[in-house]
């Protein structure tokens, strides 16, 4: 079989920051009275309200609404959406207050809206956030379901993690990931239904489907970490995998040398595309859903108290790589 890549797939990671460059180049209205953007090209978007930031995201579950919908089974994948949203939020240092879901459907469901609805109140629930809206639409452009939401946050202006205080010398402490997450499943998908696999098939105790619909893990833990100790970046890693740590600084190297050890669906899904290291990295998580970086003497006080590990360092240079193998070319 042919390697398939995530490109292959449907979803070429170098095209989407182009075409998003484009869309941006054309947003420079500023509502007056209030100042630009303090924060953009980040995890989140940050409007200066004084003392006070206001932090905003948006983001959705994407394809893996699919597995949802073969599988018969909703009820997780409203947590996704919060997470997809919150940890974001989390990686800049604020505190997530409130959010709103938008649900487009060509056919609306009772059952399926109930299953949705059930995730989000226990998406908000883990992150000690409001749902306080949302919308609802029947579109004849949608085959089947989408599911998306925005977030809102608060953080104090002086105490913004924006990974401008990074250095030489610190190191990258992950926390893991519950499994895939909910990036890279077009090419999850893919890999699974072209090699004759069904949803339904055996995986270990669970299914394939099963693994994949689990839910995307809320780093709350995160919010305690920054009051405690002196943290100078945070990473939220998701589709585009360890490409996302370049949004924290470039004038510095992100070496991952001593990784996680990845979930055995990762595994599975590199074994059925015979996929490299690069691409595996540059996809999935691999079971590092979260990144913080500090100085070292203040991971190793996190190793006692919270869980992950320190996963490599920062140095001179330029550039994300894995051991020897960089990942941003």
């Amino acid at each position: 079989m042919k390697k398939i890549t995530y490109a292959d797939a449907g979803v070429d990671i170098k095209k989407e920051e182009k075409a998003v460059k484009s869309l941006v180049s054309s947003l420079n209205f500023v509502r007056e009275g209030l100042g630009k953007p303090i924060l953009t090209n980040h995890f989140a978007s940050v409007i200066d309200l004084g003392n006070i930031a206001l932090a905003i995201t948006t983001d959705g579950v994407g394809t893996k609404i699919k597995v949802a919908e073969i599988m018969g089974n909703f009820k997780t994948i409203g947590i996704d959406c919060v997470a997809m949203n919150v940890n974001d939020l989390m990686a800049i240092g604020a505190e997530p207050i409130a959010m709103v879901d938008y649900i487009a459907t060509n056919k609306p469901n009772e059952r399926i809206m109930a299953e949705i609805g059930r995730g989000l109140n226990e998406g908000c629930k883990i992150a000690n956030m409001s749902l306080v809206g949302g919308e609802t639409a029947t579109l004849d452009i949608v085959n089947g379901w989408d599911l998306s939401g925005t977030a809102v946050g608060i953080v104090e202006r002086d105490k913004m993690i924006t990974g401008e205080r990074i250095q030489t010398g610190d190191v990258i402490y992950a926390i893991p990931s519950s499994g895939i997450h909910s990036n890279g499943l077009t090419l999850a998908r893919k890999l699974i239904e072209e090699n004759g696999y069904s949803y339904t098939d055996k995986f270990g105790d669970k299914t394939i489907g099963d693994v994949l619909l689990t839910p995307t893990r809320i780093y709350v833990e995160v919010l305690k970490i920054i009051k405690s100790r002196e943290v100078h970046g945070m990473a939220h890693i998701t589709g585009g995998g360890l490409l996302n740590l370049k949004r924290l600084k470039e004038d510095v190297r992100f070496v991952i040398d001593k990784p996680l050890e990845p979930h055995k669906i990762f595994k599975f899904l590199q074994k059925l595309g015979d996929l490299d290291e690069k691409e595996m990295y540059r996809t999935f998580n691999m079971g590092m859903g979260f990144m913080i970086i500090l100085p070292e003497e203040e991971a190793m006080e996190l190793k006692k108290r919270y869980e992950g590990n320190i996963v490599g360092y920062v140095e001179d240079g330029k550039g994300v790589f894995l051991k020897d193998l960089r990942m941003d070319e």
